[in-house]
């Protein structure tokens, strides 16, 4: 009995009655609404924050258009704000390692405090300690201290001239504070002039005794350079208790960090050191050009207040909770910070000051979200962020080029301690790629989030939906959907994931739709977006991107493609296929020729000896002859020789979707009976020729009545297609309207005994207890056939023996 489908078969509608809402803006928010959509999803993303470490980090997977990037973000968000808020990140100058930056935490809005209140101190230091040297009092102790010196310096003279003068000589001190003795005689000095004149055994005498007092008053030399030293001393230290006055008043402000942070009282007790033995510095001094470098490179200024400021890393002050970074650009210096580098006089230097974070920084302490697609562009990135998991830690360096044999010179930062939960969005592909050629991933990334593409069409789930569509409205500001509208979503729904009891989750592509029809409406000057809005906006969607198949169309409309829709052929049968150009797919029908004859070459596939058959096609042509082996080959060997192709097909085919439609031609030609070409097929079909579900149904059936109605429709022309298809129907309201009107129609087939029944007219027929078909039935045309193939093929062997090569 030949099956038809009625026009509810075709499509799952939605009766907006059924809608228990007037319009989107009667739709609750629900919170939890995605994660119900999403329970494998849900339940990865709800273990990984209960579980700490580094090792427990998320794959989300799933195709493209699910909105994975935006699930990841509606569940991380709400557990981020119910989160600590991470603490901020300095990096400060390492006075004992200015090569090895130190790392300084605080609380989070504490950081940039912090910073600031230091940069003040700094600059009212550089003010105050340079007037503290000009007060009175600090020159009163000063003058004291020089007064003390003098006097004793005085005495220390006096009491050396003394001797001299006992000793025949004058003790001359110059501005530099070197000694000369002049030898006396007659109560005068003896100029150098006259010295020379003198006697030479009387120079010789005044010589020599004039060294041995010099000798004999080296004791008071040297106590004198001590007290002088004793002197420069006391200066210092005056210098250094007033400038520590000064730093102690200003770093008096840090006290209660001080206390509560080791690192913060490490780095400012050494910044005040630094401070009290770079005095020098905070005086005023004339602007002068540093001299060159004795070895030719170029000279910076000492300007040593730089070490006195804090480089704020991390700034956390602004958030509440913990943070969720989505990285859209993962390189490896947007991944893992970098060490900036300035230029000054045509070399390059870098400093502390000069670190940045990166995204892996930002966002310790919470989340980061990163495409693997975005990463797996960047391998070097790729391979830091796997260190930095493993070891726990963030480093910022400069990254290694290969081949590298001589670094420029840098810092090392002190690396800062991860604790971040790190989220990879990509597809399913690139899951099992990482797992299996990276046994780093498998370790570090141990819980997989698995998006489903469709969830089953139920009351409840369609109410999740509607909620989702809601909240898409509601975010995009766009109109009210009315009732009508909603119905719409429902079916295009349906219609996205080709199943009538499912609903696609793809739900970027029905906010796409939502958005057009939103545009559609304003345009009309509509209040509510209808049925009617979605409709046009699919339609102007169609004809946005449908110019190739109208190209197509007009090549069947001229015949410059031939398939027939009307009247019959043997060994001819018309398939069904799904072009893709972009995103839009598309069905056309294809002619499938077969011949048969004497001979053993078997089967012969054109396609795959034209190199245009994929493997898939290739078993499809193989199960061909299978079948022919199990219907026929029972009782006599299986020899014929023949082919199948796709008319006027100049690309490549793959699938096995045609298989049932060249299993019909290929009886066809066997039998010798005509297939009637108003009928389209498609379907795969199995050793035991049962018609087996396939893809592309809509497409295929649009395809095929789109040519049927240009040429007219006459009330006999349909599609067969597989029974377990049926529920992959969802077509448009003109193919169904076809459908009602006995213009057009779907019969669902479960075996090609079924199939062949419709496309010949005649019953296929089933072997009997004896081995035989029916008389008159088409297997036994098809068997009777094989037969008399199987007798002639030896005989024209005989007759020619070059007949039975190949």
């Amino acid at each position: 009995m030949i099956r038809h489908l009625t026009p509810k078969d075709l499509r799952a509608c939605c009766d907006p009655a059924s809608l228990p809402f007037a319009d989107s803006r009667e739709i609750p928010e629900d919170p939890a609404a995605l994660a119900r959509t999403q329970p494998r999803a849900h339940a990865a993303l709800s273990l990984a924050l209960s579980i700490s470490g580094r090792e427990y980090n998320v794959y989300l997977a799933g195709e493209p258009y699910m909105g994975r990037t935006h699930f990841a973000r509606s569940f991380l968000d709400p557990a981020a704000k119910a989160g600590a808020t991470p603490p901020d990140w300095l990096y400060v100058h390492n006075f004992d390692d200015p090569d090895r930056p130190r790392a300084i935490s605080l609380p989070p809005g504490q950081g940039r405090g912090f910073k600031t209140a230091l940069a003040k101190a700094v600059a009212d230091m550089r003010e105050e300690i340079p007037a503290r040297f000009e007060r009175e009092a600090y020159l009163a102790q000063k003058q004291s201290l020089m007064r003390g010196y003098n006097a004793d310096r005085e005495t220390m003279l006096e009491e050396m001239e003394e001797r001299a003068k006992g000793e025949g000589y004058s003790l001359f001190v110059d501005d530099q504070g070197a000694f000369t003795l002049y030898p006396l005689l007659e109560g005068k000095v003896v100029s150098d002039e006259e010295f020379e004149r003198l006697d030479p055994d009387l120079k010789k005498t005044l010589k020599a005794k004039g060294d041995r007092l010099l000798e004999e008053m080296g004791s008071a030399l040297r106590r004198l350079s001590k007290e002088e030293r004793g002197y420069r001393d006391r200066e210092k230290d005056l210098e250094r208790d007033a400038a520590g006055e000064v730093c102690d008043a200003h770093l008096a402000q840090f006290a209660e960090l001080r206390a509560t942070f080791p690192a913060i009282e490490q780095y400012l007790t050494a910044m005040r050191a630094d401070i009290l033995d770079n005095l020098d510095a905070f005086m005023p001094q004339a602007a002068q050009t540093p001299p060159p470098s004795p070895h030719g490179e170029p000279s910076f200024p000492d300007d040593v207040f730089f070490h006195y400021e804090a480089n704020l890393f991390v700034d956390n002050g602004q958030l509440s909770g913990a943070p969720v970074i989505v990285e859209d650009h993962p390189t490896y210096f947007n991944l893992m910070g970098c060490i900036e580098r300035e230029s000054e006089m045509g070399a390059l230097y870098t400093d502390f000051t000069l670190i940045k974070s990166g995204s892996l920084h930002r966002a310790n302490g919470g989340f980061l979200i990163i495409r693997v697609d975005d990463l797996s562009a960047n391998p070097g990135a790729w391979e830091s962020l796997l260190r930095a998991l493993r070891s726990g830690s963030a480093r910022v360096e400069d990254p290694a080029e290969g081949g590298e044999h001589v670094r420029t010179r840098t810092i090392e930062p002190e690396p800062i301690p991860l604790d971040l939960k790190v989220v990879l969005v990509g597809p399913d592909e690139a899951y099992e790629l990482l797992l299996y050629n990276d046994e780093r991933f498998g370790k570090l990334f141990k819980l997989k989030a698995h998006l489903q593409e469709t969830m089953p069409r139920t009351p409840d789930n369609v109410a999740v939906y509607l909620t989702l569509a809601a909240r898409a409205i509601r975010d995009a500001g766009l109109l009210p959907f009315d009732r009508t509208a909603l119905a719409g979503l429902v079916e295009y729904a349906s219609l996205a994931a080709e199943d009538q009891s499912r609903l696609s989750l793809k739900i970027p592509l029905t906010r796409e739709l939502m958005i057009e029809s939103d545009a559609l409406a304003r345009r009309d000057g509509a209040e509510c977006v209808t049925a009617a809005h979605l409709a046009l906006a699919r339609k102007a969607r169609a004809f946005r991107v449908n110019l190739f198949e109208e190209e197509y169309l007009e090549e069947y409309d001229r015949e410059m493609i031939k398939v027939a829709t009307t009247g019959e052929a043997v060994g001819r049968a018309n398939g069904l296929s799904v072009r893709m150009f972009g995103d839009y797919a598309f069905g056309l029908p294809h002619q499938i020729a077969c011949t048969v004859g004497v001979g053993h070459g078997g089967i012969l596939d054109l396609e795959r000896e034209a190199e245009l058959g994929g493997p898939i096609h290739t078993k499809g042509m193989m199960i061909l002859k299978s079948y022919l082996i199990g219907r026929f080959a029972q009782d006599k060997p299986l020899v014929m020789t023949g082919s199948l192709c796709f008319e006027q097909n100049y690309a490549a085919v793959e699938g096995d979707s045609a298989s049932g439609a060249e299993l019909a031609a290929l009886l066809s030609a066997l039998a010798e009976q005509p297939l009637k070409l108003r009928y389209a097929m498609t379907g795969a079909v199995s050793q035991s020729g049962a018609i087996l579900a396939v893809g592309g149904l809509n497409e295929k059936i649009r395809g095929f009545f789109a040519v049927c109605r240009r040429r007219g429709l006459t009330g006999e022309q349909g599609v067969l297609l597989p029974a377990d298809n049926v529920v992959n129907l969802m077509l448009d309201d003109e193919v169904v309207a076809a459908v009602a009107a006995g213009q057009f129609h779907i019969h669902p087939v479960t075996t090609i005994e079924e199939a062949m029944e419709i496309l010949t007219g005649i019953p296929a027929g089933i072997r009997d207890a004896d081995g035989t078909f029916p008389t008159g039935s088409l297997y036994a045309q098809v068997d009777e056939r094989l037969a008399r193939l199987a007798r002639l093929t030896p005989m024209m062997s005989s007759l020619c023996p070059q007949a039975g090569r190949g």
